[in-house]
């Protein structure tokens, strides 16, 4: 079976917007991430289990909101009381998450192949997205995630670092060519290198 990314047809590489007479570490880096483990667990409601005593490639279980704790590569966010995402790059952390998580306390789904990742690096990717979203991304800083929408789309937002910043957007894989145009048009000012 094929394995198609989200965005095949309309990330292609290039400079694009007012990156004339810029330095290239001036201009935005607009990348579509793919081959990213992206699991949801989601603990039931009923259960008894304190979710403190878990953890993932020696990470733990945040219970505080919009927190992300991560080691190398992979990343726990919290996306709601008692849910979180696992990103990683290792493909095989899923049967290792199954068996951590038993189905009777917890719901584990496989979401890596229904989401359009898009990672944006440089000074203003702030900027880029106080033009389609709500949240006050001023209080928005490393190891954040947030939960919003960009120009009617609905957005998973994972604050990677602050210097360069670095922000991750997942969205549903329906709505991936959507957010891409969204994206590069409020990066046009700024100037920007899709890679």
């Amino acid at each position: 079976m094929k394995s198609q990314s989200p965005l095949d047809i309309v990330h292609e590489k290039g400079l694009n917007g007012d990156y004339e007479g810029k330095n290239e570490s001036d201009i935005l880096k607009i990348n579509e991430v793919k081959n990213l483990l992206i699991v949801q667990i989601v603990k039931f409601k009923d259960s008894k289990i304190t979710i403190s005593n878990f953890k993932i490639n020696g990470i733990e279980m945040s219970e505080e909101s919009n927190m992300v704790k991560s080691i190398n590569e992979t990343r726990i966010l919290w996306v709601g009381p008692n849910n979180w995402l696992v990103t990683s790059t290792d493909k095989n952390l899923l049967p290792k998450i199954k068996e951590t998580f038993k189905e009777t306390d917890f719901a584990v789904t496989d979401l890596s192949h229904s989401r359009a990742i898009i990672e944006i690096e440089g000074k203003n990717c702030r900027e880029v997205l106080k033009k389609g979203c709500p949240y006050n991304f001023n209080d928005l800083k490393k190891n954040n995630c947030v939960n919003s929408i960009f120009h009617g789309i609905t957005l998973t937002i994972d604050m990677m670092n602050d210097s360069p910043e670095k922000i991750r957007l997942f969205a549903l894989r329906s709505f991936g060519e959507s957010m891409h145009h969204s994206i590069t048009d409020a990066s046009l000012e700024f100037g920007y290198k899709n890679i």
